[in-house]
């Protein structure tokens, strides 16, 4: 057995392969099969599920539109079939995902702290374009972006809340957890500058720790770090694989509890360490029942959004210039109508927005889905939760991409807005404090309304065109910036 079929894994067929495919097919099923049994069928007849997996994700949401309990019902199914179809693998065999809950810690984490050396920020700024936006310039920059369509007004406000509250940046009396301390879009970095407590968990590698260290030292804010041993070499745990360590160090914090869910990887492994977050969390639940959880929310994957933004969308359509009309055209005649089609039929209310990026592959679409679905659950049984959409972003994971990085670069010319990782990262912690001093924010009757509010969605849910059939031509038009 290698490292890699060690801890969380995708449970072995007859033939002895780990099939994603088959897992992703299955708990997609297992979500739909209590409302939309029909959906269900056709995602267990999918045949191609690395190119058709799409349409079944949009189902997801769609079929919890019918009520407030379809969509519950379908997060709480989805999450049952990750921990039914996953296991944790180790010296005594496969074990069934659950096991993790009460299984024994491998070995007791250690706590290490650093305290930085800055003073606080004692007013709230967000960095722009090489600038610091704060004050009136602020509250210019979140006009554009509103009457722009990057962002629901609902986002604008919380900002406007925090800024007006400067002394909430601290979070006092809490310790959030980040899971994936070095994460681009985490908000780390915009915590310890503003004097909040914060545990960092990642991966046990001196370079990651070395930088994180560095992050924390000329910060403001007090950093624990799970460790056996000096820093940086003793720092971190592998979630992957230390589930019940990293739970149990975690649990004996200090501080009212965040769970803060920032984790990515590339492929597979991303659904593995997701699923392994997902155990983590009940586990850290059943010891500590304060904790609040925390995620972000990928803009490009399928969501409901309310009629303004539809409305929204419909006049961008109708307010085209000629040339894009006479353009548009042919090009929807030459592609059989899959390109630059209108993004909604007008006047529905909620409209589905449906921005899910192909090459990002169903593995990326299931672990980011895996985290809305413990948010919708979560919210339902009392807990606080944050959860907001986060903007595009020019992240090494995005530009890495060469299709994605070449979208991103030609998107503007979509009503589109990419924001760098600077901007989106202090933006979202902004958020994600103004939630932890609302009680989450405001409860919604129905759980799309929970996800779609202060949504930073860069403008996917406003722009004139369905994101995917213009997705092509932006990454054409994109393709001489992306190589700069």
């Amino acid at each position: 057995m290698t490292s890699d079929d060690t801890g969380v894994v995708f449970p072995a067929g007859p033939d002895g392969r780990r099939s994603t495919a088959a897992v992703g097919r299955g708990v997609v099923a297992d979500a739909l099969r209590p409302v939309d049994p029909v959906g269900a069928r056709a995602v267990e007849q999918e045949t191609n599920w690395r190119a058709g997996y799409l349409t079944h994700f949009r189902r997801l949401v769609e079929a919890g539109l019918a009520s407030p309990e379809a969509a519950r019902t379908i997060a709480g199914a989805g999450l049952d079939g990750v921990h039914a179809r996953l296991r944790v693998a180790g010296d005594a065999g496969e074990q069934p995902l659950q096991t993790l809950l009460d299984a024994p810690a491998g070995r007791a984490l250690g706590t290490r702290e650093v305290t930085g050396q800055a003073e606080p920020e004692r007013e709230f700024s967000l960095p722009f374009s090489g600038t610091r936006l704060r004050g009136d310039d602020l509250h210019r920059r979140l006009d554009t972006w509103v009457s722009g369509g990057v962002l629901e007004p609902s986002a604008a406000e919380a900002v406007r809340e925090v800024a007006a509250h400067p002394e909430w940046l601290a979070l006092p009396g809490r310790t959030v957890a980040v899971l994936g301390a070095g994460a681009e879009m985490g908000p780390l970095t915009a915590l310890l500058r503003w004097g909040a407590t914060v545990a960092g968990v990642d991966l046990p590698r001196a370079d990651l720790w070395r930088r994180v260290l560095d992050t924390a030292r000329r910060g403001a804010g007090t950093l624990l770090v799970p460790a056996d041993g000096d820093l940086p070499g003793g720092a971190g745990a592998d979630l992957v694989r230390e589930v019940p360590a990293v739970a149990e160090w975690l649990a004996a914090l200090p501080g009212e509890p965040v769970l803060g869910n920032y984790v990515y990887a590339d492929g597979a492994t991303n659904v593995r360490v997701s699923a392994a977050v997902d155990a983590l969390t009940l586990r850290v639940q059943a010891a500590r029942p304060e904790a609040a959880l925390a995620f972000l929310a990928t803009p490009t994957d399928v969501f409901a959004v309310p009629g303004e933004a539809v409305e929204h969308s419909v006049r961008a359509y109708a307010g085209r210039s000629r040339a894009g009309k006479l353009v548009g055209r042919p090009l929807r005649t030459l592609s059989a109508g899959r390109l630059l089609q209108r993004a909604y039929v007008p006047g529905v209310d909620p409209g589905v927005n449906d921005s899910l990026v192909a090459q990002q592959g169903p593995n990326y679409a299931l672990a980011k889905r895996l985290q809305r679905w413990r948010a919708t659950v979560a919210r339902a049984a009392g807990a606080t939760v944050s959860m907001n959409v986060a903007p595009p972003t020019r992240t090494r994971s995005v530009v890495k991409n060469r299709a994605l990085a070449a979208a991103y670069a030609g998107a503007h010319r979509f009503g589109v807005e990419v924001f760098e990782p600077a901007t989106s990262n202090v933006l979202m912690a902004a958020l994600l404090v103004h939630d932890l001093h609302t009680d989450g924010g405001p409860r919604h009757e129905h759980p799309w309304q929970d996800e779609a509010h202060a949504a930073v969605h860069g403008g996917l849910w406003r722009t004139a065109y369905a994101p995917r059939s213009a997705l092509g031509l932006a990454a054409v038009l994109g393709v001489g910036a992306a190589r700069g």
